[in-house]
């Protein structure tokens, strides 16, 4: 029988990290440093999480060490509870402290045994660059910080700001390595756009971006949780799991309405923002979320208009292979009206400013809607596809230079 493979580097710095962080877990325990306490456990158990998780998809051997240490580690969160319930008695004390030791030798372990297995080819950095998909979280970068801009109702606190930014970029980086998995086999039938993608080539094996995707993501959760608020990091790991196990895993694959629904997981990083700024949720955010949910399906349909062969290639039900050209262009042009007429009522929250270029930017976008319904040549289809990119950062820009200057 073949020995699991060997977890790799990306993998045994977390399991590190969660050890290390388990120790301080520890120490502060001891010391009764409640704060510093609370904010180191949100730290260690994303950690031992995605270690634990990533052991169960891709190993095996490493599953018996990872599971204890999150399970003992959650123990000791309960047992803190109990410390908090009976006013620091002492043999409760000992064991949230007990838990919290055990969890940091099972943890130690772990490192152990991430030592051991069959080892993989590693490749290289440009690779694991491209699991992330720069240019698709460039946009949901600006999509953020336009958030925390709004949320912020001006110019942000610039070290909480710098901190979101990273941890968003570090929950999109990991939910595009794992499309990169997930995607693998459909990756190689959709052209020159995804056939050379790390995955589809085995430049890099699947356990190696598997590891390296929920890394990315237990740090995003870390990083949001103990720096900025828990609530920022709840919400960067619903759009991270909704765009991998909802649109990836079931819907791109089963509906024609996949990218509507789908949607969703592209537009949650305004509210990642907007709640890093206040802490909550309030209707600006709701609008920021609306705005890139109806930009998404005008958006991805052009594209599908652009490479309607490659999808039906790959057996992927895009609207253009299920119901025609036609169909799809009056369907884009139908969310391009929804969309304009949207951004600019929104206005009234997001500023006289914003108003004007939702205006000025969603005339230029109806036009072109219009011209690929009177013409759904791959040309047409083009031209709105790229300007729907452009359209999208300068609208979110807009929004949120609107509170500097106004």
């Amino acid at each position: 029988m073949p020995s699991s493979p060997a977890p790799g580097p990306v993998l045994r710095v977390a399991a590190i990290g969660g050890a290390v962080t388990a120790a301080v877990v520890v120490a502060t325990a001891a010391l009764s440093m409640g704060e510093a306490h609370r904010g180191v456990v949100l730290i260690a158990l994303p950690l031992l999480i995605g270690v634990a998780v990533t052991a169960k998809l891709a190993y095996p051997h490493l599953l018996p060490a990872a599971a204890s240490a999150v399970a003992l580690m959650l123990a000791a969160a309960g047992s803190g509870g109990l410390v908090a319930l009976t006013d620091g008695a002492a043999w409760t004390r000992w064991l949230h402290i007990g838990a919290a030791g055990a969890a940091l030798g099972a943890a130690l372990v772990s490192i152990v045994v991430s030592f051991r297995g069959e080892p993989l080819p590693l490749g290289t950095w440009r690779d694991y660059v491209t699991l992330t998909k720069p240019r698709i979280m460039s946009l949901l970068l600006v999509t953020g910080a336009a958030g925390m801009f709004v949320g912020a109702e001006g110019r942000p606190n610039p070290g909480k700001f710098a901190i979101a930014m990273l941890g968003l970029a570090l929950a999109c980086g990991g939910a595009s390595a794992m499309n990169h998995v997930l995607d693998a086999d459909i990756d190689k039938l959709m052209g020159l756009r995804t056939e050379k993608r790390p995955v589809a080539t085995g430049r890099i094996a699947v356990p190696r971006a598997l590891e390296f995707g929920l890394v990315l993501s237990a740090l995003s959760f870390a990083l949001l949780a103990s720096a900025v608020n828990v609530l920022t990091a709840v919400l960067a790991l619903i759009g991270n799991l909704f765009y991998v196990v909802v649109y990836t895993r079931y819907l791109k694959r089963s509906t024609a309405q996949n990218i509507v629904i789908g949607g969703a997981a592209g537009a949650v990083p305004p509210l990642v923002g907007f709640a890093a700024a206040t802490g909550n949720l309030t209707l600006p955010a709701l609008w920021l979320f609306l705005i890139v949910f109806l930009w998404t399906p005008p958006h991805f349909w052009a594209l599908a208009l652009m490479i309607k062969e490659h999808y039906q290639r790959a057996n992927i039900p895009m609207l253009p292979v299920v119901r025609g050209d036609r169909e799809t262009t009056r369907q884009i042009l139908l969310y391009s009206v929804a969309l304009v007429a949207f951004t600019v009522i929104v206005g009234f929250w997001l500023g006289p400013l914003y108003t004007v270029a939702a205006a000025l930017l969603g005339l230029v976008f109806l036009v072109l809607a219009w011209q690929l319904r009177r013409d759904a040549s791959r040309r047409r289809a083009a031209v709105l596809f790229h300007y729907s990119l452009l359209y999208l950062a300068l609208l979110f820009v807009a929004a949120a230079i609107d509170p500097l200057v106004i």
